[in-house]
């Protein structure tokens, strides 16, 4: 399996898949739009892809297809930790008012080596948060190559289960299954290894997708 974490470096900031052009009667529909906000890392901000291709940006297309009503907005960073996360998401909650929070974000603590608890710690209070504001919880499971060692892999990738379990959110097992624990999962990355290619972007939308569908209820 090759390195399936959301993994450093800076790369493009924080921007938002809906288009905010203020007057219009297309803004105006927009804003009375429950909200879907994504809180992750570079995995889910684009890094490396073509603006438009990153699975976030499909996400608001499938959406559109399958006329549900719902707007996105991406407030992911590369290079984020759940502590970022967690530090970010107050303000973002007060802003975008979001009914569903997608939280992929866990993979580069793993690679800063980070402990395990803080990393469950955050999470936790990522989604307590989320669920305080009003909003239902998705969270985007991990995990990291065989060279961390067995025993951190499945401890690592077991948090994120237990985070879910404890606070009644959905849950995405492993957000890069088949991407990076297929044998030929080198087509699917860029040269670094680390980010995903825009051809595996559909197969992390259809990984969220099972997990995030039921969440789109009628707000309320």
């Amino acid at each position: 399996m090759r390195h399936c974490s959301a993994l450093l470096l800076a790369g493009p900031a924080l921007w938002a898949t809906a288009a905010q052009a203020q007057g219009t009667p297309a803004a105006a529909a927009a804003a009375t739009q429950p909200v879907i906000l994504v809180v992750g890392d570079s995995l889910s901000a684009e890094y490396g892809l073509a603006r438009g291709t990153g699975w976030v940006n499909l996400l608001t297309q499938r959406l559109a297809r399958e006329k549900l009503p719902w707007r996105v907005v991406n407030a992911s960073i590369s290079g984020d930790t759940t502590s970022g996360g967690r530090t970010r998401l107050p303000a973002l909650l007060r802003e975008h008012r979001p009914r569903v929070v997608l939280i992929e974000l866990g993979g580069n603590d793993a690679l800063r080596g980070l402990p395990l608890d803080m990393t469950q710690a955050n999470l936790t209070a990522m989604a307590q948060a989320a669920k305080a504001a009003g909003a239902r919880v998705l969270i985007a499971g991990m995990q990291v190559p065989p060279n961390y060692g067995r025993r951190y892999g499945e401890q690592f990738a077991q948090l994120f289960a237990t985070v879910a379990q404890a606070e009644g959110a959905a849950l995405v097992p492993f957000f890069l299954a088949g991407v990076a624990d297929i044998p030929d999962s080198e087509r699917l990355f860029q040269p670094d290894r680390i980010h995903p290619t825009a051809e595996a972007q559909p197969r992390m939308l259809d990984n969220v997708w099972p997990a995030l569908r039921p969440l789109l209820r009628a707000p309320g």
